[in-house]
C-alpha cells in the first residue's frame, strides 16, 4: 500500500487557508477597538443587556460586552448562588490576576445585601455548607478580564457572580479607573 500523492498547493491559498483558520479559531491578529481610557469614575453594568458603560463624569468614554453570574436573574443573595450583586458600590482595590489578568475589586456586600442575607437566612433560605454552618454571603467580586482564555466571545460566557470582559477592557479600566470608581450594577 503507497503513500497517497502529494498535492502542491499555491502561496496565496495556503495564506488564505492560514488566516481562515485564525479567524475560524477566534484570534485577532490585530485589535482596533481595544480601548484607551485616560479617566473613568464610574461604571454602570446592565446586567440584562450585558453591557457595560465606562464614564468620566457625565462623558461616556466606552461600552463593552460582559459576562455576569450564570445564576440568572436577581441580586446575589449568597455565596455559590451564580449571581451578580445589584446596587451601588465602589472599585476598593485592584490587582493583577494570574487567573484573570486584571481583577478590579467590587466593595460587596453593602448594607442593603446584608439586609437581604440575614432576612433569608431567617426564613431558612440560606442552604447549609458540608459543616452544617449556613454558607456566608459570599465575596471577591470584580470586574476582570478573561485571563487569556478568549476563545468563547464574552457576550457568550458566564462568571461565578463577578462582571467580565475581554483583557484588553480590563486593562484600559484597570489603568483608567480611578480608586474609589462607583460601579452600579443593575438588573
Amino acid at each position: 500500500m503507497g503513500h497517497p500523492p502529494v498535492v502542491a498547493l499555491p502561496v496565496h491559498v495556503l495564506r488564505l487557508g492560514v488566516l481562515l483558520t485564525l479567524v475560524l479559531a477566534g484570534v485577532s491578529l490585530v485589535r482596533s477597538d481595544a480601548p484607551t481610557l485616560a479617566r473613568v469614575d464610574r461604571l454602570v453594568v446592565d446586567k440584562g443587556a450585558r453591557r457595560l458603560v465606562a464614564y468620566d463624569g457625565e462623558r461616556e468614554v466606552a461600552r463593552m460586552r460582559v459576562a455576569i453570574g450564570f445564576g440568572g436573574a436577581g441580586p446575589k443573595r449568597f455565596e455559590g448562588d451564580g449571581r451578580t450583586p445589584e446596587g451601588t458600590y465602589r472599585i476598593d482595590r485592584r490587582h493583577v490576576s494570574r487567573d484573570f489578568h486584571r481583577f478590579l475589586h467590587v466593595s460587596y456586600p453593602n448594607a442593603a445585601d446584608r439586609r437581604r442575607y440575614r432576612e433569608l437566612a431567617e426564613a431558612g433560605e440560606v442552604p447549609r455548607a458540608a459543616d452544617g454552618e449556613l454558607v456566608g454571603i459570599g465575596g471577591a467580586i470584580g470586574v476582570h478580564g478573561t485571563g487569556g482564555h478568549d476563545w468563547v466571545p464574552v457576550g457568550l460566557r458566564s462568571t461565578l457572580g463577578c462582571v467580565m470582559v475581554d483583557d484588553d477592557e480590563a486593562e484600559a479600566l484597570y489603568e483608567a479607573a480611578i480608586d474609589g470608581a462607583v460601579i452600579e450594577i443593575r438588573p
